[in-house]
């Protein structure tokens, strides 16, 4: 696994925000991929635009977004199918 992953959950909003930064700025990433699923998904959207408009203006851009889905079966033997982002921001 890649050190320059952040994977979204419960965690305060600007905490990942500070994660993306900090790849960039003190492990001087070239690029950061934002990971998400299912209810996270919306706010791994909005730290790639706080981070890339806010933060880091002029310095990284969006460049990639792949979207999937994973499914796994429940204990109580239910399919469950859930879906997931990768957001791909790099140096300009």
């Amino acid at each position: 696994m890649s050190d320059n992953n952040i994977f979204i959950g419960n965690k305060p909003f600007m905490n990942y925000v500070t994660g993306v930064v900090m790849q960039f700025t003190s492990k001087n990433a070239d690029d950061v991929i934002i990971k998400a699923r299912g209810k996270f998904i919306s706010r791994a959207v909005d730290v790639a635009e706080v981070s890339a408009k806010r933060f880091l203006e002029n310095a990284v851009s969006v460049t990639g977004i792949k979207i999937d889905s994973e499914g796994f079966k429940t204990e109580e033997g239910k399919d469950v199918r859930v879906s997931t982002i990768e957001i791909t921001l790099s140096r300009r």
